[in-house]
């Protein structure tokens, strides 16, 4: 299996918007989710604008603070990676 590491990967992209698009539907704004997890604003606008690559934990963490269940969205990443 042959992945590639960059930030711009094809599956990661679709993990981030899944993120950012239940932040919308939860209709936070950027800073409420920074202020959370006692971060600054521009964390949050890095990971979504694919300038910053999480780990599964800060996934967790911003999944958490949005009010997200991020198992659905994980399940549907693993199956593509399986699929490779």
């Amino acid at each position: 299996m042959n992945v590639p590491k960059s930030i711009h990967n094809a599956i990661y992209k679709d993990l981030i918007v899944g993120l950012t698009q239940a932040r919308l539907d939860a209709e936070l704004t950027q800073q409420v989710v920074a202020n959370r997890l006692g971060k600054p604003q521009s964390f949050i606008a890095k990971v979504e604008g694919l300038e910053r690559r999480i780990d599964i934990v800060e996934f967790f963490e911003i999944s958490k603070a949005v009010g997200f269940d991020p198992l659905p969205l994980m399940k549907e990443i693993w199956e593509r990676v399986e699929g490779m």
